[in-house]
C-alpha cells in the first residue's frame, strides 16, 4: 500500500465511525468466533444492509475477510492487512521533510501524467 490512491482508499474506509466500530469489534474476535452479518447487526444496532455495505467496503481494501459457513458468511479481520495498514499510515503521516531529489521526481512524474 504505497501509492497515494491506495492510501486514500484506506483513509476513506476508516473515515466512517461505524466502520471503525466494525473493525474494533472484529479485532476483538478470535478466528473461530468470526461474526456473521446478523451478529454484527445486533452488536451495532444498525440494519443488515448497512452492515453488509460497510463490510463490503472494508473487504474491498483488504482489512476484512469473509468465510462461508453454511448459509452465512462469517467475517474476521485480516491481521496481515491491518499490520500493513498501520505501517502505511505511519509513513503517510510522518513529518519528515522530503529531499529535493524526491520533490523533483514527484513533479516530473506529475507532469508526465498530465501530458499523457
Amino acid at each position: 500500500m504505497n501509492t497515494i490512491e491506495e492510501q486514500a482508499a484506506i483513509f476513506r474506509a476508516l473515515a466512517d465511525p461505524t466502520r471503525l466500530k466494525l473493525l474494533k469489534l472484529l479485532c476483538s474476535q478470535k478466528d473461530p468466533d468470526a461474526l456473521c452479518v446478523n451478529a454484527l447487526t445486533g452488536f451495532l444496532g444498525i440494519t443488515q444492509p448497512a452492515v453488509s455495505q460497510h463490510l463490503r467496503l472494508l473487504k474491498s481494501v483488504g482489512l476484512v475477510t469473509g468465510q462461508r459457513r453454511g448459509y452465512h458468511i462469517h467475517y474476521s479481520i485480516n491481521p496481515e492487512a491491518v499490520k500493513r495498514c498501520q505501517k502505511m499510515m505511519s509513513v503517510a503521516l510522518s513529518i519528515e521533510e522530503p529531499s529535493e531529489e524526491n520533490l523533483c521526481q514527484n513533479c516530473n512524474e506529475g507532469r508526465k501524467q498530465n501530458v499523457s
